[in-house]
């Protein structure tokens, strides 16, 4: 699955195999892209990664979508005894996740 508008790249350190798993995104979080992003996030929690840290420092946009994906993704993970972050975060991205007031909840 891939969308033109988001471009993700998974980074896991296979010799730790410790659960840990960076996306980097580039492009659009929105409502075309959102579901590319949840099948990848919730894939990596099915395979038993913990650790879930996106780094947004290339993020133009995030929309209302995006932030339910990195929500429930956020609940499962914390279900499942792991977690996800965000890394980095462009302005855009700051701004809109100050706004719902998730900043201080999701941003490490």
């Amino acid at each position: 699955m891939k969308d033109e508008a988001l471009l993700i790249t998974e980074e896991k350190d296979n010799e730790k195999d410790d659960g840990v798993v960076m996306f980097i995104l580039q492009g659009r979080v929105d409502s075309n892209s959102s579901e590319v992003l949840n099948f990848r996030l919730e894939r990596a929690l099915n395979e038993g990664d913990k650790q879930l840290i996106l780094n947004m420092s290339q993020v133009e946009y995030l929309s209302s979508a995006g932030i339910r994906v990195i929500l429930n993704t956020y609940k499962n993970a914390k279900k499942a005894g792991g977690k996800l972050g965000i890394e980095k975060p462009s302005q855009s991205v700051r701004n809109v996740l100050g706004m719902t007031a998730l900043d201080e909840m999701l941003i490490n």
